[in-house]
């Protein structure tokens, strides 16, 4: 007689044996199968997918909407959320813009700057909810308007262009666009995609942020309890979503060689969306980096493929909100059979 349990092992006669594929994982596998899916659904309706040039343009624009992506998985696994990513990608790309072209600062500097600046709008987003005990939901919001606001501030609400002669071209060159190892194709900018993913599960799976992270969100009760300083930690947390926030506003910038005021509405959306689809669960304490990155290509493979077959923009825009409310409903699901 057979006796499944609900971890999913399963005890056959007193023996107790694991499940051959852990339920963590089966959301990973899912994913992984929709997007080969959507792959040969999109190769097949049109022959331009499938090219070399348009599957690096898949990675390169993959690239910002994965470490957004890559960020809030963190977040989200405390059971918290961040709706601030997107504006606060956006002003780190207006202060990366302002310390190389207006404060003539050297490239390098320029780019920490705007890493430092999503790093600081992390920290502020985690102390106001840790010590001011305000919901996330609430706190991130604040913060979504105020880096609205400065970087509508800071940039005269239009776009900063960035001269030659400011070095910004270089920045365009190495960053994003440009490639570290000659002869390979594949820009830089997929490369610091995939370098963040593997910083950031060696973050989540390796380290003391890590454990604590998953203790945050199974149950933060009884992480207070036990002597551990929660609100130190969801700081920690949030600032470390900031980190990758500012790096993808440095990626933002350098793919367009300019930074825009404009730009940021709607990514913490598609970012949200990409952890959810990649097993995260909105519930907190369960998820993967593996996951968030599966995510983050089904949402650009999906973009690319509806642009190829000349979808319009507002039916775009309604299939990825369509999918959102899929990926949350899987989630509630998942929750529900647990």
């Amino acid at each position: 007689m057979k006796i499944q349990n609900d971890t999913g092992a399963v005890q056959t006669g007193g023996k107790r044996t694991m499940p051959i594929i852990k339920p963590g994982a089966m959301q990973q596998v899912l994913a992984f199968a929709s997007l080969v899916i959507l792959v040969l659904v999109f190769s097949f309706s049109s022959p331009n997918f499938f090219q070399f040039t348009n599957i690096v343009g898949i990675l390169l624009s993959t690239a910002v909407i994965g470490v957004l992506a890559l960020g809030s998985t963190f977040v989200i696994i405390t059971g918290g959320i961040d709706l601030s990513v997107g504006t606060v990608m956006t002003l780190s790309a207006i202060m990366t813009g302002v310390f190389i072209t207006y404060w003539e600062l050297p490239v390098p500097l320029g780019i920490v700057g705007g890493i430092m600046t999503g790093a600081i709008c992390g920290l502020l987003s985690g102390t106001i909810i840790s010590k001011m005990k305000i919901p996330p939901f609430i706190a991130t919001l604040a913060m979504m308007m105020i880096a609205k606001g400065l970087a509508l501030v800071i940039s005269g609400a239009k776009p900063i262009y960035f001269k030659e002669e400011t070095g910004y071209s270089k920045l365009a060159l190495d960053s994003a666009i440009g490639k570290f190892i000659p002869g390979f194709d594949i820009p830089n900018g997929v490369l610091i995609f995939f370098a963040a993913a593997i910083i950031g599960g060696i973050i989540l799976s390796k380290t003391i942020v890590g454990r604590y992270n998953f203790a945050l969100g199974s149950n933060e009760e009884a992480t207070r309890l036990s002597g551990i300083n929660v609100n130190y930690w969801k700081i920690v947390i949030y600032t470390i979503t900031g980190t990758f926030t500012g790096l993808a506003g440095v990626l933002m910038a350098s793919r367009l060689n300019s930074a825009h005021p404009s730009l940021g509405s709607g990514y913490e959306l598609e970012a949200i969306a990409a952890v959810v689809l990649g097993g995260t669960s909105l519930s907190g304490g369960k998820g993967t980096i593996v996951g968030t990155v599966i995510g983050a290509l089904i949402m650009s493979v999906l973009t690319n493929g509806l642009r190829i077959l000349s979808v319009p923009q507002e039916w775009q825009t309604v299939v990825v909100g369509i999918v959102i409310v899929l990926a949350v409903y899987a989630d509630i699901l998942r929750r529900r059979k647990k």
